[in-house]
């Protein structure tokens, strides 16, 4: 499966795969007001692009036979050797063949050559699927915090990784 930087001309693609992992994932944990503002809030079209250039951020798509079934998106502070991935979310369609897997693998690997040596992840505490990815690749809970989406708040987990803990 072929993963490589996404570009300016991925956006489209990249606001229809979170639109409709959102529109999966979260039903039962959020409200559709706050789905609809979440996704409208963090995938406008000028925050991607700002992610895609920014030398600062990882903006990584997954293709299968020309479509872009995934994305995942990351930032790193060099100075402080930190990164954090922000999302790797998967079409709905093509879930279970590992493409969530590869590219959390792929930003990891990608975050540590960029000299970091801690990553962390957040997710919904009420996701147990994505929770579970995490903890899958040795990511270890670390705290819990509320986020606000939409007018609603929630509790998001944040993941720790360790360079030395991966090897």
């Amino acid at each position: 499966m072929p993963i490589r930087d996404a570009t300016t001309d991925d956006i489209d693609a990249i606001q229809r795969v979170a639109h409709s992992s959102w529109e999966a994932d979260y039903p039962d944990i959020l409200s559709r007001e706050s789905i609809q503002e979440g996704v409208d809030d963090w995938y406008t079209e000028a925050l991607i692009r700002d992610s895609i250039i920014w030398s600062q951020a990882l903006m990584l798509v997954a293709e299968r036979d020309d479509s872009i079934v995934g994305f995942a998106h990351a930032t790193f502070e060099p100075d402080e050797h930190t990164g954090t991935i922000l999302r790797v979310y998967v079409d709905p369609d093509h879930r279970g063949e590992g493409i969530g897997s590869d590219l959390l693998t792929e930003t990891r690997d990608r975050l540590f050559k960029q000299g970091v040596e801690h990553i962390n992840a957040m997710v919904l505490a009420a996701n147990d699927v994505g929770n579970e990815f995490y903890q899958a690749f040795g990511f270890e809970q670390t705290a819990t915090e509320p986020v606000t989406i939409g007018d609603e708040r929630y509790e998001e987990c944040t993941y720790s990784l360790d360079a030395s803990e991966s090897q």
